[in-house]
């Protein structure tokens, strides 16, 4: 009967989800939030159509150990090296100064240091499941904010590592030290060795499987390798959801881990959606209504002290306007591995009843209104960029070198972005004599301009402050190659209300991207999306001696259709 009971609970979650995440899709509201708000309706607090607490904590943790399966699995090793120095230096100054000011707020009300240490760990960290969806359905992955906020996460979700070893010393547990010490070795070592073989033996295991081309056997070995991983490290002492984020990065750092993903989107989907609603559930409406104020105060501390804390990171960082508001409103939440803690605490005194309750009350809510936040960011940081007072404190500005620069220049062309695309057109510009000026927000990219004897200043292309320093007011074009298609759109609005006869052209990735940008006033949009269609056909037909004419009207036809579509 408890297996029927099972699937009974998973037909009312699966229910109300679909229900209330069609009607949140119908307002245009994020779904993450509907999902969470299904669990509110459907736990043991609210309508009671599930009342077993011990299997909403099962789902809870289940959820969120097969969605970081995922997410580890959309990162690789590579591409952490790659955001090395984001991670280490972005991730240790977030998490180090936010267990600092916590620890020190919490002291100022008497509680012990203990306990003020512990709640620095529960407010550090943020949602990695929520931060990445929202990042994903956006399409800013690689865009500036999202690689910050990327580097970030992955820091907070390792430093809970140490956080869990640490949590017997801060209970008081009576553990001797050598006995300690083996645990700390113990948890090092499976770390370490699941890291190595990530890089020579489950490549192998892939390989092996994969050529035997059965769909089945691929799958399960993935599932195998997720479910192994994840007990293993959690055997020694760390958590659950920090093993299948493990496994996710062992599997990532395979040739197959885009086979991997394709297979398996469809299970993390639907478990990503339990973990939201389970995390509703974990809510209590009366306790809040109890303790409202306390619990309000408690939700804008959060809000307000993790914010403060990113725009600080990102400023010493050298981030730019933009990029430090999308990433502090991104980050401003308690994440889901503070609940991996506070349940490994329950029961030992660490916290006050009391104080947990509302702290789980106020974590809940802030990962509730997160989806709103990261919508709202864009807004938000085009505000707050007005304001050149503002703008001074938190922004490292070189573009207000450029007036000297640039005030001979007419009928140039600016250059948003300098990454491939825009070293490419920087060279065609300089190999024709055509005056033009790069700006990036990407500091590397700029010192890689200038050494290359290109005109390049650091700044945010969506400032209008910025534009009118490169001269956009008297250019003859702007060219925009930037990643993120809101900070795109953004800038687009800027530079035509600025300058309305300038001709803009913009790049972006996806189709769905070129209406919001025509409609901001760009005069063209080339989505890479597209292109890649293009020229894939072209190279085809040409490999079947299809004549270069009939090539060139099918690439026609391509990019008319794609129009139509868009």
């Amino acid at each position: 009967m408890n297996e029927v009971a099972y699937l009974r609970d998973l037909v009312i979650i699966l229910g109300f989800g679909v229900i209330i995440v069609t009607v949140f899709h119908k307002l245009r509201l994020p779904a993450i939030a509907g999902f969470i708000l299904s669990g509110v309706v459907v736990g043991p607090h609210g309508f009671g159509f599930i009342n077993d607490v011990h299997q909403v904590e099962v789902l809870a943790e289940f959820g969120v150990a097969l969605l970081l399966f995922g997410i580890g699995l959309e990162l690789s090793l590579e591409k952490l090296r790659r955001l090395w120095k984001l991670i280490v230096v972005g991730g240790a100054l977030q998490v180090g100064m936010s267990v600092l000011v916590a620890f020190a707020i919490s002291r100022t009300f008497d509680l012990p240091g203990n306990s003020a240490v512990f709640i620095g760990f529960l407010v550090a960290l943020s949602s990695t499941a929520i931060v990445m969806r929202g990042l994903q359905q956006r399409g800013e992955i690689d865009a500036p904010h999202g690689r910050l906020i990327l580097g970030i996460l992955v820091f907070q979700d390792f430093s809970v590592v140490p956080m869990m070893l640490a949590i017997p010393v801060l209970i008081g547990t009576d553990i001797q030290t050598d006995v300690y010490l083996v645990t700390v070795l113990k948890a090092v070592g499976i770390i370490s060795a699941v890291l190595l073989a990530a890089l020579l033996i489950v490549p192998r295991i892939l390989s092996f499987v994969a050529k035997t081309r059965q769909r089945q056997l691929f799958i399960l070995t993935v599932f195998l390798i997720c479910i192994g991983t994840a007990w293993l490290i959690a055997s020694s002492g760390v958590s659950l959801a920090i093993g299948a984020f493990l496994a996710g990065l062992v599997v990532a750092g395979s040739e197959y881990r885009h086979q991997a993903l394709a297979d398996l989107i469809s299970f993390r989907e639907v478990f990503a959606s339990l973990f939201f609603v389970s995390i509703g559930m974990l809510l209590v409406p009366s306790i809040i209504m109890e303790n409202i104020f306390l619990v309000l105060a408690l939700l804008i501390a959060i809000l307000t002290g993790k914010s403060v804390i990113v725009l600080a990171t990102a400023k010493i960082l050298r981030m730019p306007l933009r990029v430090s508001i999308m990433t502090a409103v991104a980050l401003a939440q308690i994440g889901e591995f503070s609940f991996v803690l506070l349940f490994s605490v329950q029961g030992s005194g660490l916290i006050d009843k009391t104080l947990e309750s509302n702290l789980i009350s106020a974590a809940i809510l802030s990962m509730f209104v997160t989806p709103f936040a990261m919508s709202f960011g864009p807004r938000l940081a085009a505000g707050l960029g007005k304001l050149s007072r503002l703008r001074r404190q938190l922004e490292v500005d070189m573009a207000e070198d450029a007036t000297a620069a640039v005030c001979d220049m007419r009928d140039h062309v600016v250059v948003g972005g300098y990454g491939f695309a825009g070293r490419e057109l920087s060279k065609a510009l300089r190999d024709y004599e055509i005056p033009h000026v790069i700006v990036d927000i990407n500091i590397e990219n700029v010192s890689k301009a200038s050494q290359e004897g290109v005109l390049a200043f650091f700044g945010d292309v969506t400032s209008q402050e910025v534009l009118v320093k490169l001269g956009a007011e008297c250019a003859g074009e702007l060219v925009l190659l930037v990643n993120d298609p809101g900070a795109a759109e953004q800038a687009v609005r800027v530079a035509r209300k600025l300058a309305p006869g300038l001709h803009i052209v913009v790049r972006t990735h996806y189709l769905l991207d070129i209406e919001p940008i025509l409609a901001a006033g760009a005069d063209e949009v080339v989505p890479s999306e597209r292109e890649a269609a293009v020229e894939v056909t072209s190279l085809v037909l040409n490999r079947h001696q299809v004549t270069a004419q009939q090539i060139a009207d099918h690439s026609l036809r391509i990019r008319n259709q794609t129009e139509e579509d868009s």
